[in-house]
């Protein structure tokens, strides 16, 4: 998994660097495919319950699950990219959401809490903690800075599959405190947060979701095992646009 981690970050840098007004998402999907097989990985993505891309690149009011296509990206536009990497029968998952050239203040707000309540979430993944002090450090901070935390999607628990138990909800449900915690666990934490009401539509494709008041969306998320002296990252990557 460290390894599949290690791939899916080097990924982003590269990523980072391609990311500029007037590049196709379908180009971005490309270079993410061809760097992912050339260190050795396996896009996890492909494929996945019928996906037809290699990375989900979600624009603007897009949520997550973006297909890449012949669409390009403006100066202005906020982008967010969902990369899986598998690697020897292992997974790691991880997303990022990117300015493209100037953006507004709004919109770098947006991106930098959604990025911070996935830092103070991770915070949280350490051995006795319960599951709902993620969900609870996530959304008091997001909602604390005017913003919602989407419902129809959680983060989950990853290892020898992409997706597996448990899931990890960016809110708190009344009632339900969550597992406890413990060494070993590996989770996909994953904050999803919108500019304005939380709710989203599924377009006609089955993938694509989109806020449901046309307002911007950003999505941060990291694969972190749990130790015993607390949670490790395993995708990690050196950010340049800093």
């Amino acid at each position: 998994m460290a390894k599949a981690g290690e791939i899916a970050g080097k990924v982003f840098e590269r990523l980072e660097e391609e990311i500029t007004p007037g590049i196709r998402t379908k180009e971005l999907d490309a270079i993410a495919a061809d760097y992912i097989r050339f260190l050795g990985g396996k896009p996890a993505f492909l494929g996945y319950k019928g996906f037809p891309a290699n990375i989900c690149a979600s624009i603007n009011e897009v949520v997550v699950h973006g297909i890449p296509s012949q669409r390009l990206v403006k100066g202005g536009d906020i982008l967010g990219v969902d990369i899986g990497v598998e690697f020897e029968g292992y997974f790691a998952d991880a997303a990022a959401t990117f300015a493209v050239g100037q953006i507004s203040a709004e919109a770098k707000r947006l991106i930098d809490i959604t990025e911070r309540s996935l830092y103070l979430g991770i915070e949280q993944a350490r051995p006795g903690k319960r599951l709902s002090d993620i969900s609870y450090a996530v959304q008091g901070f997001v909602e604390k800075n005017g913003f919602s935390v989407v419902r129809a999607f959680v983060g989950h628990g990853i290892g020898s599959r992409m997706h597996d138990d448990p899931e990890i909800p960016n809110y708190c449900q009344s009632g339900k405190s969550g597992p406890r915690l413990e060494a070993g666990m590996a989770l996909a934490i994953e904050p999803m947060v919108n500019q304005g009401i939380y709710d989203v539509d599924v377009l006609e494709d089955g993938w694509t979701a989109v806020t449901s008041d046309g307002k911007l969306s950003a999505h941060w998320e990291h694969t972190v095992v749990i130790t015993k002296d607390g949670p490790r990252i395993l995708t990690k990557w050196q950010k340049k646009n800093r």
